[in-house]
């Protein structure tokens, strides 16, 4: 099958949606399909063999977001470029810049292109617009109606995903499929943790070994309610005996943290590691005892799937995201309210048997989100929108086809 991807995100860049978008490229073209990227031009520097079959469409830095960039929506080079490789169906990872450019493409070639909702745009919209705050959903809603109706279907990364798109005046009408998230498992641990990794880092930070790590891994902005988060590990590491926390990852709210620990006194006990290229992450899950977030805007968390995979118990806010990956006292717990959450990293970095066997079972629900599964499933969603296309497609089709897929198998060959 010849694929094309489009995305607006792309390295350096560090992202789910990037993460999401590579992956599924490398997994593609590993069982013998033809993939090309059209995305953005950024400031990364690539190989020739990393770069092969992606088109970068001219762009700018997005003046919202962060390190994002928008590439030019008038750009008409990606129809020859699609032309050329003989695309049978679009992937876009975008529905604004690229995403308008993907459906451009898909009108010219007459070839289906689909969605993958990344997005709670109602939350972007609050965190990254100055005026966003008081723009009212209704607005918002109609914005983003107007992004994803002209595409031929979607994949929703979670049931919260497809719930939000099928709500009236979004996409009610519009068929669509959920295919979570998944992770690289292998390539993720292909650089084999040593103990000499876990000294350098617990060197670099003053983490002890009776120290235990609480973890946050992601984007340090206001969006993911890191600022919130601060408040109660503030309250945690001051009540409880070796209890430290370390924040891998950048982003704008980052300063603010910083000078509130110094405020609070803290350093010695809450720590920054700033931006880990992707590679080198493993060891810093690898020292901790638990994984936490506060944040109420994620689609399908990827760092959540990355902490289940290194076999750390998740402990974060209760919200429709998670319940499919963090089952209440099984491999973590959902929190109510931000208060909540003090108690349930206090009793798992307090106990290293209940930590340990909760998660063990973090790293068993991990394997049902395998990178092959998820590669099987979007598969069968790309042969049933080609069998369907142009005619209008279903619902239950695409569930039916994605539903076919077991949690175990190979990836299909390329055809």
């Amino acid at each position: 099958m010849n694929i094309a991807l489009f995305s607006d995100s792309y390295l350096p860049t560090k992202s789910g949606v990037v993460t999401v978008v590579m992956q599924l490229k490398r997994a593609l073209e590993h069982a013998g399909h033809h993939v090309v990227l059209v995305t953005v031009t950024t400031k990364t520097e690539l190989s020739p063999e990393e770069e092969k079959n992606i088109l970068h469409v001219p762009s700018f830095l997005s003046p919202v977001g962060d390190n994002q960039y928008v590439g030019n929506p008038f750009e008409k080079s990606a129809i020859d470029f699609c032309r050329q490789h003989n695309i049978q169906i679009i992937h876009a990872h975008t529905e604004f810049s690229l995403g308008h450019i993907a459906r451009v493409v898909g009108r010219k070639l007459n070839i289906p292109v689909i969605a993958t909702t990344h997005t709670m745009w109602e939350d972007y919209y609050r965190y990254y617009l100055k005026m966003g705050r008081i723009i009212p959903k209704a607005v918002i809603r109609r914005i983003v109606h107007a992004a994803y109706k002209h595409f031929y279907a979607l994949i929703n990364v979670s049931q919260k995903a497809r719930d939000y798109f099928k709500e009236p005046y979004i996409l009610p009408s519009t068929p669509s499929a959920v295919i979570p998230n998944a992770i690289d498992t292998e390539r993720f641990k292909e650089r084999k943790v040593t103990e000499s990794d876990i000294k350098k880092i617990r060197s670099q930070f003053g983490i002890s070994d009776s120290d235990r790590v609480i973890l946050y891994v992601g984007r340090v902005v206001e969006e993911k309610r890191v600022e919130e988060l601060l408040t109660v590990l503030c309250r945690v590491v001051r009540n409880t005996e070796h209890a430290k926390v370390l924040f891998v990852g950048d982003g704008a709210a980052l300063q603010i943290l910083k000078d509130r620990v110094v405020e609070e006194k803290l350093t010695q006990k809450i720590l920054f590691a700033g931006f880990v290229d992707w590679a080198c992450l493993a060891p810093y899950y690898e020292i901790s005892s638990v994984f936490v977030t506060a944040s109420l805007s994620e689609m399908h968390s990827m760092t959540v799937l990355e902490a289940m995979c290194m076999s750390l118990p998740i402990v974060c806010r209760r919200d429709t995201s998670f319940t499919d990956t963090v089952f209440h006292g099984e491999n973590g717990y959902f929190a109510d309210t931000d208060e909540e959450l003090d108690s349930y990293l206090a009793e798992l970095v307090s106990d290293d048997k209940k930590a340990k066997r909760m998660g063990e079972r973090s790293f068993e629900i991990s394997k049902t989100f395998s990178l092959s599964v998820h590669v099987n499933r979007t598969l069968a969603f790309y042969n049933a929108v080609l069998n369907s296309f142009p005619k209008p497609i279903s619902d239950d089709v695409l569930k039916e086809a994605v539903a076919s897929v077991l949690c175990k198998g190979t990836v299909p060959s390329g055809s």
